[in-house]
């Protein structure tokens, strides 16, 4: 499964979101530290809950690092969040 489809899947599991985009940025990244070939390392994320409606800014990318969990984090070199309740 890409990267980018383990995103989808546990943040949607996670949250139930209105909202969810998830656009691998990998090629924008070419040549720049952390650039893989073959993409899958440099994502924006875009995600609109309820559950986030009560939440300030550190504590929604809490919630979305934690969904995602450390081993998929780990193999993510950089990952910008766009979170709205």
């Amino acid at each position: 499964m890409r990267v980018e489809d383990e995103i989808r899947a546990k943040l949607e599991e996670a949250f139930a979101p209105s909202v969810l985009t998830v656009l691998d940025e990998s090629e924008q990244h070419r040549g720049h530290a952390g650039y893989q070939e073959g993409g899958q390392s440099h994502f924006r994320v875009a995600i609109r809950a309820d559950s986030f409606r009560e939440m300030n800014r550190l504590a929604r990318h809490r919630a979305v690092h934690s969904a995602l969990g450390p081993e998929l984090i780990g193999r993510i070199h950089a990952l910008a969040l766009e979170i709205d309740g």
